[in-house]
């Protein structure tokens, strides 16, 4: 499959933003009903596809790129986020969940950018500008799209999630390796994963079929062992007639024996008959081979006994000869009945007097064809002819004998199935655990058809191997064979429902439906050391070691963990060459020796700024920084609402307008810009009009093995290794460190003689600091956190 969705556009560039400042709130760009029918035809039940798209975005805005979905669910959807710096793959794995792979990449740099993700099975890529920058092992999708599935372009839905920029060359592809239809020089010897997956699977059917195979002949070798052991003898049972083993004897016109319990029977052979001059060989009634009968001389002709000869006179009389003791003696004929056509109709016959009209039925008359041959009605007499399923013992066909299709090969029965020979025909017997299809093939029987499978209404029916599964559907509970709803409501952030409108909620949350986050920092439950500082985080929260302090690597839950960092020795400072560096607790200052006139310059980014300097981040435009005494101090942008310059991407909380609030479609409950709540396991924010959401951050787990909980958000600690979720760590390269071990792509460890400095393994084999910042207390040295960004 191959949609280019540029077609509607004639593959010009798409200009998906306002260009004179226009309102593209009301733009909706959707495929039509047919074309997009066609899109869910073709990937429904895929597990390998790939999104193509070549688009500049405009700054720092997010959108959806493409987005297929049915209702309020989203089936497949890809969409970049300027405001976070990040590439969001959201798709439905098994049993119905949306999973959401995240990748730390800014598309939204107002530049052209290639960009193709391909899901294949368990392996997820992602290309930008033909350059692999990740890969990662997740869930196999599940692409059971209903019908009426809806596919959007530049949005996620109708003004909702709108693009802003351009973009071009949309295609989805339903095939290995699609990237390479944007990217012909890459890689494509390697097989994909779901390529391995079907091999795997085939090689388990395989070895399934012959553990069947295994265990049948064991039973079978078990059954002859015990027969070895005892004399039975096999008798034949034909039609009643019970023959013991070695009986012979006669069948109609074959000679049958019974050897071991199975009748044998063979066409009686019959030789050729020397017949005198004065007779010839014919079939007498019940014989099997032709006998010689004398025979009668007349008008030229030979007659056998009991043949009959009709001389029709000019004068219309009739004179009937049979022929008896090889003379043909003239016998009194029959009265002729009437008959009920026109005398140009009737016909004259050879061996009779009277007329007869057309379609006579002579067989009524008698006849010669035995138990299995039918008598044929032909225009001047009759004949035998052998049913179906049977075959001709005599060359006239008045005695046929039954056709054993199994044991010729002449039947139609197909697999899980036995053939059985029956009196003219034959029969497909399946299988033991396998039912009917039709009359010829069996299948295996899935008792989830059978209505009296026991499965309650609310259930759904696994079949198994001889046998079946019920288990309650999602929202009841119970055994299968009876499930009850727990409530209507529905418990939000994880909570659990044990009653109507009742809800137990996960730690860190409450309200009547858990739809409240608990602000551990201002609600007086968490007091942190004075060298740390609370941060609340939907669900949970940590006591982050403050500007000047790093983490000793106890990682102490309160903070008492966070030591002073040594800015001076460690080369962390701002101090221009003319001043001297002197550590402080917590920071540091630039102090002027005695007697020199110091300038009180900084040093940012290898770039002197002169004292009392005030500038914007260039990769952060809302942070504002200034150089004061050679220190240089950074902080968020004040927002002044009544300023009319003010800067809405860093205060969207100032934009008042009506168009820039966000309206949310389940609730129907309004939020301003720069609003933020929690809905389901995400974070969203309201930006000027558009709604940005991103996974929510999870409390890190201290196990090897986590899963997250049907109806939760953030993994939990597994006890059994075949519970936990698939890895999600990036699977593309390793890497070796600065001390030469090796790392697994997609690792992170704190860089030797830097404890401030955590690397990470990114696709390509070398390995980059990731981000200096100090570790949230309970964060391993190994793990990071579901939930917590990469930075590539």
């Amino acid at each position: 499959l191959q949609v280019k969705l540029c077609v509607a556009c004639y593959c010009c560039p798409l200009s998906l933003g306002p260009a004179d400042g226009s309102n593209y709130a009301q733009r909706n760009i959707k495929l039509s009903d047919d074309l997009a029918q066609h899109v869910w035809r073709k990937l429904r039940g895929r597990k390998e596809f790939t999104v193509l798209v070549t688009l500049k975005q405009e700054r720092y805005t997010s959108g959806v790129i493409l987005s297929i979905r049915h209702e309020d669910q989203r089936f497949l959807e890809l969409e970049s986020s300027g405001q976070h710096s990040e590439v969001r793959f959201h798709y439905v794995s098994q049993g119905n969940r949306t999973r959401t792979e995240t990748f730390p990449y800014a598309l939204a740099d107002g530049r052209w950018h290639k960009v193709s993700i391909t899901l294949s099975s368990s392996h997820i890529q992602l290309h930008v500008d033909c350059h692999r920058v990740y890969e990662r092992a997740a869930e196999p999708p599940a692409m059971e799209l209903p019908a009426e599935t809806t596919l959007w372009l530049g949005q996620r839905s109708s003004n909702r999630g709108l693009f802003k920029g351009m973009m071009q060359g949309v295609e989805l592809l339903v095939m290995p390796q699609g990237y390479l239809s944007q990217c012909p020089d890459l890689n494509r010897t390697c097989p994909t994963c779901n390529d391995f997956h079907a091999l795997v699977q085939k090689i388990m059917e395989l070895q399934d079929v012959l553990a069947k195979t295994s265990r049948k002949l064991a039973l079978a070798e078990d059954k002859m062992a015990n027969l070895d052991r005892c004399y039975c003898e096999r008798t034949c049972d034909v039609r009643g007639a019970l023959y013991r083993d070695g009986d012979a004897w006669t069948d109609g016109c074959k000679n049958c024996s019974c050897t071991n319990g199975t009748v044998r029977c063979e066409s009686l052979f019959c030789p050729p008959a020397q017949c005198p001059p004065d007779s010839a060989p014919v079939f007498v009634n019940g014989s099997c081979c032709r006998e010689c009968q004398p025979v009668c001389l007349f008008g030229g002709r030979a007659y056998v006994e009991g043949d009959r000869k009709a001389v029709h006179h000019p004068s219309g009389m009739c004179s009937l000869f049979e022929c008896r003791d090889r003379k043909m003696n003239r016998v009194e004929p029959p009265g002729c009945p009437e008959l009920n056509c026109l005398e140009s109709e009737q016909m004259t016959l050879t061996d009779r007097c009277c007329r007869v009209c057309p379609g006579h039925d002579f067989c009524s008359e008698g006849h010669g064809c035995a138990e299995h041959s039918d008598c044929v009605n032909l225009e001047a007499g009759a004949c035998c002819g052998c049913k179906d399923g049977f075959r001709p013992l005599r060359a006239d066909e008045a005695y046929c004998e039954d056709i054993d299709e199994c044991a010729e090969g002449r039947h139609y029965c197909r697999e899980n199935t036995a053939c059985v020979n029956t009196l003219g025909s034959f029969s497909c017997i399946c299988h033991a655990g396998y039912v009917r299809i039709d009359d010829y093939s069996c299948a295996e029987r899935d008792e989830c058809q059978d209505e009296q499978n026991g499965c309650d209404e609310n259930a759904l029916c696994f079949n198994t191997v001889q046998g079946h599964r019920c288990s309650c559907k999602p929202g009841y509970a119970g055994n299968g064979t009876f499930c009850k709803a727990l409530c209507e409501g529905r418990c939000r952030n994880g909570g659990t429902c044990i009653s109507e409108n009742t809800c137990i909620c996960q730690q860190g949350f409450t309200g009547k439906m858990c739809e409240t986050d608990i602000d551990e920092c201002s609600d007086g439950f968490v007091e942190c050391d004075s060298r740390a500082t609370c941060v609340n985080l939907p669900g949970w929260y940590h006591c982050e070691c403050r500007d000047g302090y790093h983490d000793n690597g106890m990682f102490s839950p309160n903070g008492d963990s966070c030591q002073d960092i040594d800015e001076c020795e460690s080369g962390r400072n701002s101090c221009s060459n003319d001043t001297v560096c002197f550590n402080l607790e917590g920071g540091y200052d630039c102090r002027c020796p005695h007697g020199h006139n110091c300038s009180g310059d900084c040093i940012h980014g290898n770039r002197v700024k002169h004292n009392g300097q005030i500038w914007v981040l260039e990769s952060d435009r809302c942070s504002v920084c200034s150089c004061q005494t050679g220190l240089v101090l950074c902080r968020r942008m004040v927002c002044d609402c009544d300023n009319p310059t003010v800067d809405l991407f860093c205060c969207p909380e100032c934009d008042l307008h009506l168009s820039s609030q966000c309206l949310h479609r389940s609730t129907l409950r309004t939020y301003n810009s720069g609003d933020t709540w929690v809905d389901g396991c995400r974070q969203c924010q309201c930006l000027r009009g558009e709604v940005d959401c991103w996974p929510l951050a999870c409390p890190p787990v201290d196990c090897e093995f986590s899963a997250v909980p049907h109806g939760e958000c953030c993994p939990r600690c597994a006890a059994d290794p075949r519970e936990a979720d698939v890895a999600r760590n990036d699977i593309a390269s390793v890497c070796t460190d600065e001390q030469g071990a090796t790392r697994l792509g997609g690792a992170s460890w704190t860089k030797h003689g830097s404890e401030c400095t955590i690397c990470r393994c990114k696709v390509g084999g070398d390995p980059v600091r990731a981000h200096t910042t100090p570790r949230p207390p309970g964060m391993s040295r190994k793990t990071k956190p579901v939930g917590f960004n990469e930075v590539n």
